[in-house]
């Protein structure tokens, strides 16, 4: 994974539109957070292989970027992205990591299921 291309992201984001793929989409603050303070809580969400389709989606913002994908009836959002990778397989592969490099938050998109 490199620092996020606007450009390529985009493009990448326009490709998949309009047919149903594949998501994986994370957030987590896990065993990070546990530590710093007595009253933090650690949270997370997560989905891998949700069948989606979506009409429109775009990359926003200067760094860390935001995703939004508009869906018929709602959305799909992702922030606090900093680096990508279009995989060898094709996947639109994001990733949010915080200052000591851990992950924060994670954005995928394939055309084929992902491993589990």
């Amino acid at each position: 994974m490199g620092p996020i291309d606007k450009a390529s992201v985009q493009t990448a984001i326009e490709s998949f539109a309009g047919e149903d793929i594949y998501l994986h989409l994370e957030t987590t603050n896990g065993a990070y957070a546990a530590h710093r303070q007595e009253q933090a809580m650690a949270v997370c969400a997560y989905i891998r292989n949700g069948r989606i389709r979506y009409d429109s989606g775009a990359i926003a913002g200067e760094g860390p970027f935001r995703v939004g994908l508009k869906m018929q009836e709602g959305w799909i959002y992702a922030e606090g992205l900093t680096d990508y990778e279009i995989d060898g397989q094709g996947r639109l592969l994001l990733a949010g990591h915080d200052g000591d490099g851990r992950l924060a938050v994670a954005l995928e998109l394939s055309r084929t299921a992902f491993p589990v």
